[in-house]
């Protein structure tokens, strides 16, 4: 399968070049390779992504640079969960931009995680600062 060339501004032509030089439809052909009784439809339907889109980007005819940040995620999650190693670092640079910090949820999750290993004592110290800082936050 040789590539045809793309125009500057074209979908696919190279905006969103990872440094090794794979876009998104390059990484996903390889990631669904690796797992060969799976379909671009059941990533698509598993990622929360209508087919024709991710037939799109997988085919080149639609631009990937502004692919919510959440998709990207939700890629990632569904080949981790097929037992395919990736990252959402991966993912990001392969549309060009740089990986956002932990989703809101994520921050939560770990916050309690961590509220939970401490003793009690630390727990009740951890509430007290967190009603501070809020106090202070509606003060500024």
């Amino acid at each position: 399968m040789t590539k045809q060339p793309h125009q500057p501004g074209e979908p696919g032509s190279g905006e969103g070049v990872a440094h090794g030089g794979e876009d998104l439809a390059a990484l996903l052909e390889r990631l669904l390779a690796q797992v060969p009784d799976r379909t671009q439809k059941d990533l698509a339907e598993q990622a929360g992504i209508s087919y024709p889109t991710l037939n799109a980007w997988m085919n080149r005819t639609r631009g990937t640079s502004r692919i919510d940040p959440e998709k990207l995620r939700a890629m990632v999650e569904v080949f981790r969960h097929w037992g395919v190693k990736t990252t959402p670092r991966e993912f990001f640079a392969t549309v060009g931009r740089p990986v956002p910090g932990p989703s809101g949820d994520e921050r939560e999750a770990q916050l309690l995680k961590l509220y939970r290993q401490l003793p009690e004592s630390r727990q009740r110290a951890l509430v007290k600062n967190a009603e501070a800082m809020l106090q202070l936050s509606r003060v500024i």
